[in-house]
């Protein structure tokens, strides 16, 4: 393929990947605990880091990624202790990171929002060497975090309180997820951009559950539903030049509701199927109760 004789395009590629595995991977746990606008927060917050990266001459990645960290883990404690003023918090937190990002970026030397802008919507022909090193560390950190602890993360995802009786440390699992979702939307911000990374991270965990309801089976095609849409938004944006993180977003819009209006026949004729059986009833309930069988 043309595309691939160009470094800048190699780069880019490889940054698609990581973006369209990590993002699911950590957004089905959001989608779990019903905070699928977590990464949007995260992303105004790492706005700031941006601008810091720009007014301090260090990495914007690296920058990003450390005051997201610290921004996930106010929202985390505000949800925790905020229960009575927290929505009014968490949007000062986010609009602030949003104001403190355009301020650090017009206060560095030769700063402009124009510098902001790849950051904010993504941007192929920016992707460093740099930047790829950065996005493969973070990638790396996210893949083993979700995968590694998946069954912890699940359970508190599910039931906070089941999972503190069980003995997990749920404060701290809870406190890993915010992390690991603040590292994502820093490696998902070259690519597909700061303000629709939490896209990426919550409408193919839903387009995966339009088919399946097996958290293993929702994780594997979630994922591949990231990667083909990142892959498939950079490939667009290459030849038709168009925004790299608008196109990935639609693709999986589309996706979606290309699932879901193939499932929607079949969870007809499951509906049916189930209403059927009630109504003919179960024939085991009619029978003599079993007896109960020894443990051994």
């Amino acid at each position: 393929m043309e595309l691939l004789n160009y470094a800048f395009m190699q780069r880019a590629l490889l940054a698609a990947v990581l973006v369209g595995i990590t993002a699911p991977a950590v957004g089905i746990y959001l989608v779990q605990r019903r905070q699928a606008l977590m990464g949007d927060g995260i992303g105004h917050v790492a706005m700031t880091g941006v601008g810091l990266g720009f007014l301090l001459s260090t990495s914007p990645v690296w920058m990003a990624t450390a005051v997201a960290i610290v921004g996930a883990v106010v929202m985390e404690l505000i949800r925790w202790y905020g229960k009575t003023r927290g929505d009014i918090a968490l949007a000062m937190l986010f609009y602030g990171g949003m104001a403190g990002g355009v301020m650090f970026i017009n206060l560095a030397p030769g700063g402009s929002n124009a510098n902001l802008q790849s950051y904010l919507f993504g941007s192929l022909s920016t992707v460093s060497e740099e930047d790829v090193t950065a996005i493969c560390l973070l990638a790396a950190f996210v893949v083993l975090v979700t995968i590694g602890l998946r069954r912890q993360l699940f359970a508190v995802s599910q039931d906070e309180e089941f999972a503190r009786v069980t003995g997990l440390p749920v404060r701290a699992l809870n406190l890993l997820t915010a992390v690991t979702a603040a590292v994502t939307v820093t490696v998902a911000m070259r690519v597909v951009g700061l303000l629709l990374v939490s896209a990426l991270m919550v409408v193919p965990v839903a387009a995966a559950q339009q088919l399946t309801r097996s958290f293993a089976a929702t994780f594997a095609i979630s994922v591949a539903i990231g990667v083909a849409v990142t892959l498939g938004g950079t490939v667009t944006s290459y030849y038709q030049d168009v925004p790299p993180g608008a196109t990935i977003v639609l693709l999986t819009i589309g996706v979606f509701i290309a699932l879901t209006v193939l499932a929607t026949p079949l969870a007809r004729r499951r509906a049916r199927a189930a209403a059927a059986a009630e109504a003919l009833g179960d024939p085991a309930e009619c029978s003599v109760p079993a007896q109960p069988v020894a443990k051994t």
